[in-house]
């Protein structure tokens, strides 16, 4: 039990860091990503005995962490929606078609790369937090996690249509809150 404690010791000092980075780039929310590291480690004191030594203290203690991020998901995703921001209607004519002033806006204009701009990653966050949780979550797992659809599914418990209709109309939104508050600023 000793080494066990030693073990455990060490890696908090080792693997802190790491782990907090990649919970927070994955959940952005400090307290949250705060949370999920202590999580993990908590994980790691009560299975420590089962731990083989088969891959490297790291690669266990991201696998765990791993585990706790899609637990975090899993759960606001299964929330049910309160409400709808934008309905099909708000950007789009009864034919289908786009509604003039609501039609996409051609951002090629810009020179540099929007995503490494300070300023329009706080306007994308505050967009992506203004969408429904569900929503939230399956675009974060979408493009932050990089996850396929089938994954993102089957982890979340959505059939492949809502997803897919889930994923459309959050990209409708962000656009939208993005266009209002970068673009027309």
């Amino acid at each position: 039990m000793t080494g066990d404690k030693n073990n455990l010791t060490r890696w908090v000092l080792d693997y802190t860091d790491e782990l907090y980075s990649w919970a927070y780039y994955k959940v952005s929310d400090d307290e949250l990503a705060k949370d999920l590291v202590q999580d993990t480690f908590l994980a790691a004191a009560e299975k420590i005995r089962e731990f083989k030594g088969e891959s490297s203290p790291k690669t266990w203690l991201f696998s765990i962490l791993n585990y706790k991020i899609i637990d975090v998901y899993r759960k606001k995703v299964n929330k049910p929606v309160t409400r709808e921001p934008s309905g099909f209607l708000d950007f789009f004519d009864e034919e289908g078609s786009w509604q003039l002033e609501k039609r996409p806006k051609d951002w090629h204009e810009q020179d540099e790369n929007l995503l490494d701009n300070a300023e329009f990653q706080f306007v994308l966050k505050n967009c992506l937090e203004a969408l429904p949780e569900k929503w939230n979550t399956c675009v974060r797992l979408k493009y932050l996690t990089e996850k396929s659809g089938d994954e993102i599914c089957q982890e979340v418990g959505l059939t492949t249509t809502n997803f897919w209709q889930i994923i459309h109309r959050a990209k409708l939104q962000l656009r939208d809150c993005v266009e209002k508050n970068w673009f027309q600023n």
